[in-house]
């Protein structure tokens, strides 16, 4: 540390040497240099000089003023709006100017929901250790799709989603403060996103709902532990975003409105015949691209296939095809064979040795064909006499028929030219697409338009980057 200075700008060490107790030397005397000597001309310092610099007291600081605790905060899902952080036990949403959060941007107000907002459509408020949100509007508040009704009230959750006017015209998120309740992630990450809620477990690791801050879009945020598969090196898909720490890579995906097929049958049972075309078609359009640019999927499975709205006719989009790059072969493998429904015999007999082609996808598009219109796996544990692992090696499967009743002879005669045990005599999605089941205009001319709808979309975006773009009726 350095020599702290005198009040006469010397060093304590100088001021002490320079000191003389002769008397007459004056208290009131101004203070001098050690060039100048004393004002009273006698070569003396004042006592000024003397008080020694330790003594002195420190000027106060001012105290720091004590910030509010933020308990919760309000993520807006539309244009428009701001993040608010709660630091009041109460606040009132609603049009109404005199609410404590008021929808009173322009944005807002040209949007077409704007008049089916109520004056105060509802509040959020602490009790304790607990947030509720309660229902003040007319035409109706939604918390995690679930309707609360005027006058009652619902608990709101960490990464709750609150829906105003009608189910899925969803305005805010809320994220609970009082906890740990983001993960460790990135700074960049972090300063650009926030963390939702989970929607899905991938091969390689969780999936979640995130909003870019700027611009309310949702994007899904896959997180890969490095230590689970240890010396890999992602070759990435085209993404949002990518990030990543010592421990895990955050890939920031598209996301889609409509959830997994696998849902969708589950919710159906099974799905009709011309759906599942079009679906189909959609899919092998999708490997068939993967294959013309070297990568094999080596995991298509209807948790795998996801669709891009609630409606049965929608554009559908295969993910998850970037983990046969990230993985290596041999963590892959043990990974997968956990739970073979979807994998080719080859996988069993000829990885380890020739390994195996394209041709493993295939296959798995003969599975994802049946499952769609059979509303259950060809490959399962109902079967008392094979194991899965032996169904499959041996080709082993059965259209049980009040299941098939209503589907044509075409479609079951591409399932079984899919699932052909052996590789070399499979159909190719090339040959899938020619086949007479696929052979349908007006499909083709429906798959082609919601491809091109997409695409279009995406551009008009970037062209009006920050426009409103909900285009929903007007509520009651």
């Amino acid at each position: 540390m350095s020599e702290e200075p005198g009040p006469s700008g010397q060093s304590q060490s100088q001021t002490q040497s320079q000191t003389q107790s002769q008397p007459g030397s004056s208290s009131s005397s101004a203070p001098t240099s050690s060039s100048q000597g004393s004002s009273s001309g006698s070569g003396t310092l004042s006592s000024v000089d003397t008080v020694p610099v330790q003594e002195l007291q420190s000027i106060p600081e001012d105290e720091e003023e004590v910030q509010p605790q933020v308990w919760g905060r309000v993520i807006p899902l539309v244009h428009g709006l701001s993040v608010l952080n709660c630091v009041k036990n109460q606040y009132v949403f609603g049009r109404d100017s005199a609410c404590d959060y008021s929808f009173t941007n322009a944005i807002v107000k040209r949007s077409t929901h704007f008049r089916t907002y109520s004056k105060k459509h509802f509040k959020i408020f602490r009790d304790e250790n607990l947030v509720y949100v309660e229902d003040l509007s007319g035409n109706g508040t939604w918390v995690d799709d679930e309707k609360i009704g005027n006058g009652k009230q619902s608990l709101l959750s960490n990464n709750s989603v609150i829906a105003l006017a009608e189910q899925k015209h969803q305005v805010f998120m809320f994220i609970d403060k009082m906890g740990d309740d983001q993960p460790s992630l990135p700074l960049e990450f972090s300063k650009k996103y926030h963390i939702a809620r989970k929607i899905g477990i991938g091969v390689c690791g969780e999936v979640k709902l995130a909003i870019e801050k700027e611009t309310c879009k949702k994007v899904a945020l896959k997180t890969i532990n490095k230590h689970d598969f240890p010396s890999i090196g992602p070759c990435l898909i085209k993404t949002e975003d990518f990030y990543q720490t010592e421990d895990s890579y955050y890939i920031v995906l598209e996301y889609v409105e409509g959830g997994e097929l696998f849902g969708r049958i589950k919710a159906k049972k099974q799905l009709e015949e011309e759906i599942a075309k079009l679906y189909f078609y959609q899919m092998l359009r999708a490997v068939e691209y993967l294959h013309n640019n070297g990568i094999i999927h080596r995991d298509l499975k209807p948790e795998n296939v996801l669709l891009a709205s609630h409606d049965d006719i929608c554009l559908i989009k295969i993910t998850d095809f970037n983990q046969s790059k990230i993985l290596e072969e041999s963590s892959l493998m043990k990974t997968l064979c956990g739970t073979p429904t979807y994998l080719a015999p080859e996988v069993f007999t000829h990885a380890a040795t020739v390994g195996y082609t394209k041709a493993v996808d295939y296959w798995s598009l003969g599975v994802l064909l049946f499952i769609c219109l059979g509303g259950y796996p060809p490959f399962n544990t109902e079967c008392s006499t094979m194991s899965v692992r032996e169904q499959i090696i041996n080709g082993h499967y059965r259209f049980i028929p009040s299941q098939w009743k209503k589907v044509s002879n075409e479609a079951k005669d591409l399932i079984k030219k899919l699932l052909v045990v052996d590789p070399e005599k499979r159909l190719s999605v090339e040959e899938a697409l020619t086949h007479p089941w696929l052979n349908d205009d007006e499909m083709r001319n429906t798959a082609d338009q919601l491809m091109r709808c997409k695409t279009s979309k995406k551009r008009k975006a970037e062209e009006a980057e920050g426009e409103p773009s909900s285009k929903r009726k007007p509520g009651p």
